[in-house]
């Protein structure tokens, strides 16, 4: 599918983008292991999230749909899934298909996983290293990628075990997997990653700590063989969805835009902190807990931007939010240095390579330092071209906020993957002002 953005003037209003991604996949999984009906509100019904719930289906769990969006999961205990009859696809879902893993691990069964094109080109190996060295038995095809086949044990080996990179993908699935392991199951990671699956399972009754580790970095520790209590749980709005409009609402001048219910846990907001280091007004009100999480409304008003330097120990509190953030740095005065982005290459997409690549096709001068970007803004940019998103959601919907933003309308090739993450993005974004169409029907866009 192809999408254009057109520029649009201030952006006005207030908007709820949908739930947040990563706990509504755990939201989904961490019921299944409890023992009793779990209730889940405000569950993203993107197509990741879908998917791994289709795969929790394949699995023997029962989930109920009901009206007006409610969930209802059977949970059938942390051993209880059945063997799938067939080879579970994850679709897109990344953290789908890597904490489910983790689940498999603890069950005496083969199960097969595969995915869309660009998830089968994502790597498994550094979650598939831990969970062998605990018992699972993993085979991938070659650059240890899916498809794979998994034989979990029923009782698996409790490890330490220190991960390369902070990534709440890996650290996840360890500490899953760590439930079906007597004794304790400890992940070491050199930077705090989002910590949703801990708050999760410390609210069903699993004892998890988190405490600094020798020689240096955070260590994670699960209590093993726990039985999970049901919950009622509230999925709060996503904070890397959010970014989308927030960075369009910032750069526009004369916007103000108020995005409600967004999850402010502390590891998922270095996107605003960057942000508010460029100049942006933000302002956050109706601060509350809810269902374990912080949540609160963002207000934006539009301004001029400048320039910043943004550290790579904030990767894993923005690590979605980096393309849209390219963008913004665009349009401020200065040039911007991202630093340490690594882990930008190995995403749907080499992000790191096709934001640089497409930032220059509309005129944006940047450049990759090794595991750096440099991105000079000028205040203004001129837009005007055609941008392959690689079927990458956060790429398809960056260049469509830039359209937006720019001197020039913006064509994006391969938007369908929005769907994944954002239903509804381009409807959200034209409600406040953004104009974002079909260019074959010449229509604003209900979808994606």
């Amino acid at each position: 599918m192809e999408m254009q953005a057109d520029p649009h003037g201030a952006l006005s209003g207030r908007a709820r983008v949908p739930g947040d991604k990563s706990i509504s996949h755990r939201s989904l999984m961490l019921a299944a292991l409890a023992v009793g009906e779990s209730r889940i509100d405000g569950l993203l019904e993107g197509e990741d999230v879908l998917a791994t719930a289709k795969a929790l289906r394949a699995l023997g769990v029962e989930l109920v749909r009901e009206p007006g969006g409610r969930w209802t999961v059977h949970g059938v205990g942390t051993g209880g899934l059945a063997e799938p009859e067939d080879v579970l696809d994850l679709g897109n879902a990344g953290t789908g298909a890597r904490l489910l893993l983790g689940i498999l691990a603890g069950h005496g069964f083969t199960s097969f996983l595969s995915g869309d094109a660009s998830l089968r080109r994502r790597p498994m190996g550094r979650v598939a290293r831990p969970l062998r060295a605990m018992g699972a038995e993993i085979l991938t095809r070659s650059g240890e990628r899916l498809p794979l086949a998994i034989t979990g044990r029923t009782r698996l080996l409790p490890i330490v075990w220190r991960s390369e990179v902070a990534s709440a993908q890996v650290k996840s699935a360890i500490l899953l997997a760590g439930l079906h392991a007597p004794g304790e199951t400890t992940v070491i990671e050199p930077l705090p990653s989002r910590d949703h699956t801990e708050r999760m399972l410390t609210g069903m009754g699993a004892v998890v700590r988190t405490a600094p580790a020798e020689g240096g970095g955070v260590a994670v520790t699960v209590a093993g063989e726990v039985e999970l209590l049901p919950q009622q749980f509230t999925v709060p709005a996503d904070p890397s969805s959010a970014a989308f409009p927030a960075v369009a609402a910032a750069v526009a001048p004369g916007s103000e835009v108020a995005l409600e219910d967004v999850c402010l846990n502390p590891t998922r907001t270095g996107a605003y902190t960057t942000l508010a280091e460029m100049g942006a007004t933000i302002e956050i009100t109706d601060r509350r807990q809810v269902a374990g999480e912080e949540v609160g409304t963002l207000r934006i008003r539009g301004g001029a931007l400048r320039a910043v330097d943004v550290p790579a120990e904030r990767a894993p509190a923005m690590i979605d939010e980096y393309p849209v953030l390219f963008v913004a740095a665009a349009f401020a005065g200065g040039t911007s240095r991202f630093r340490g982005l690594a882990e930008l290459r190995v995403k749907e997409s080499d992000r790191l390579a096709v934001m640089a690549e497409g930032l220059s096709a509309c005129g944006v001068r940047c450049a990759i330092e090794g595991e750096d970007l440099l991105v000079e803004g000028t205040g203004a940019v001129e837009g005007g071209a055609a941008i392959d998103a690689r079927l990458d959601h956060r790429i398809a919907m960056s260049f469509l906020v830039l359209g937006g933003l720019a001197r020039n309308p913006v064509r994006v090739a391969g938007a369908e993957t929005i769907a994944t993450s954002f239903p509804g993005f381009a409807r959200l974004m034209n409600g406040l002002g953004a104009r974002i169409r079909a260019p074959a029907e010449g229509t604003e866009a209900e979808r994606p």
